[in-house]
């Protein structure tokens, strides 16, 4: 709840809440570890059919380079 206070020269202006710095400290936590966890879950959280076709396109990458190296 906020109150209103009148300055000396009689404009009003809203007192600040209070706060609970272990709470907003938490709070900052908890923003992080969600944070951490979306992009954990963009980089980690794929499907199977998606992890088989980046393995099948490493191979193919891998055998067109090796078919590329000349034998000395």
């Amino acid at each position: 709840m906020q109150q209103a206070c009148f300055s000396e020269l009689g404009q009003r202006f809203d007192m600040a809440e209070i706060l609970s710095l272990s709470k907003a400290r938490k709070k900052k936590v908890r923003a992080v570890k969600e944070t951490r966890a979306s992009e954990n879950r963009v980089k980690f959280g794929r499907t199977k059919a998606e992890k088989k076709l980046t393995e099948a396109k490493k191979a193919k990458r891998e055998k067109d380079l090796s078919a590329h190296k000349r034998d000395d």
